[in-house]
């Protein structure tokens, strides 16, 4: 298979050279430990502050309020679980048995820190969405109390692609739950919007760098000033006591660069991509049957989703990629054995809808060639697994 059509930039994106580059000095030159004190460790330890720096400044935040994590995951989990266990029970007492309030679609990281508290013996409350797959504000204010100690909403959708009122979530927390930290899971959006304007109202930011060209493995939890927090990882302190564990810096080096080349080409990506997404959009829709999910005009540049009625998306899925199309079905963060999709199922579809769900994500690296290859192999696929002829049109991508 000499070409590939690589449609799942939402699971992860290539590093990006500028990342590769940057990282490959603190990888066999400046190897000492950042928290050591001799000349080795200060060189990395200048570095991983200088790199705290430059991901503080892309994200709106000061350098203190950066915890570098290993990942999107551990990020989530530190914010939710963390800022649960932080907060008081009203008469001093740190309990962790508050109430903790999420989004139907959130993250299985979110949405399972939160049964951890609830298995500590707090509270999760579970806010509905509608079917254009955005949270449902009403309700989010009616399950608001002064019980409430974190609401955790995402910036954007990992399946659907479609992104949430966080502004508008925010203040609805403010008036009912005067008690309550906003935590958001923005690893879906950095690539498409401007991480500073879009979390500034959340006193918690989880994000992870290979969602927008850098290394696996490596992500960041803002933690804004004042904003309590107990650490999940203990030992040697290092994060200012929020994440011990010797901190990767040629990893913090790859995130502060893949978001700095995110920031500079962000404008023209979105541009670019959003043409590649909607000339894709328009090739699927000439298909019968094919059927786009949620409100797609509130989805980012990279994502389109869809229903592909009467085909089993993990047949349809192994058919694309014997023609080298690469793209997913629900979440590609879980393991094992394939289930109809929590997001989906929030959003009413029924679990046989569900079962005919693809992802197709785009990304830095996307070209014109994957939707021309996308567009070649997808109707055919289609067609073949139906057992019915592929339509002309649906062939060249030109919507009927």
């Amino acid at each position: 298979m000499t070409e590939v059509a690589y449609l799942d930039h939402a699971a992860t994106t290539p590093v990006r050279a500028e990342v590769r580059a940057a990282m490959a000095p603190f990888l066999d030159e400046v190897y000492g430990n950042p928290s050591g004190s001799h000349s080795v460790a200060r060189r990395a330890k200048t570095a991983l502050e200088e790199a705290r720096e430059e991901i503080a400044e892309h994200l709106g935040c000061a350098p203190g309020e950066v915890v570098l994590t290993g990942g999107g995951t551990e990020a989530d989990n530190l914010a939710v679980r963390g800022a649960a266990r932080a907060a008081g029970d009203g008469i001093g007492r740190r309990t962790g048995r508050g109430t903790v309030v999420v989004s139907a679609i959130e993250h299985k990281a979110v949405a399972e820190a939160a049964a951890r508290v609830a298995q500590a013996g707090g509270t999760v409350r579970t806010v509905r969405v509608g079917a254009d797959g955005v949270i449902d504000l009403d309700h989010l204010e009616a399950v608001l109390d002064d019980t409430v100690v974190v609401v955790s909403v995402m910036c954007v959708n990992n399946e659907t692609g479609i992104v949430q009122p966080l502004d508008a979530v925010a203040e609805r927390v403010g008036a009912g739950a005067p008690r309550a930290v906003l935590h958001t899971d923005a690893v879906q959006a950095v690539a498409w919007l401007d991480p500073v304007a879009t979390t500034a109202p959340a006193a918690l930011v989880a994000v992870s760098a290979h969602k927008f060209g850098g290394p696996k493995g490596v992500g960041a939890l803002v933690v804004r000033d004042g904003t309590g927090l107990e650490p999940d990882l203990v030992g040697g302190g290092q994060e200012r006591g929020r994440r011990s564990g010797t901190v990767d810096v040629a990893g913090a080096v790859g995130l502060a660069v893949a978001l700095r080349v995110t920031a500079a080409t962000r404008p023209v990506e979105v541009a670019r991509v959003g043409r590649l997404r909607d000339r894709l959009a328009a090739g699927l829709a000439a298909i019968p049957g094919v059927v786009p999910t949620g409100d797609r005009a509130r989805a980012v540049a990279g994502s389109h989703h869809v229903r592909v009625e009467g085909v089993e998306a993990e047949t349809l899925l192994v058919a694309l990629d014997r023609e080298g199309v690469c793209a997913a079905a629900g979440s590609s963060c879980a393991s094992g054995a394939p289930a109809p999709s929590h997001v989906l199922a929030a959003m009413g579809w029924s679990r046989h809808a569900a079962k005919e769900a693809v992802r197709f994500s785009l990304g830095h690296a996307s070209t014109d060639a994957d939707v021309d290859r996308a567009l070649a192999v997808v109707p055919e696929a289609i067609a073949r697994l139906r057992g019915a002829p592929v339509a002309a049109d649906a062939r060249a991508g030109v919507p009927g």
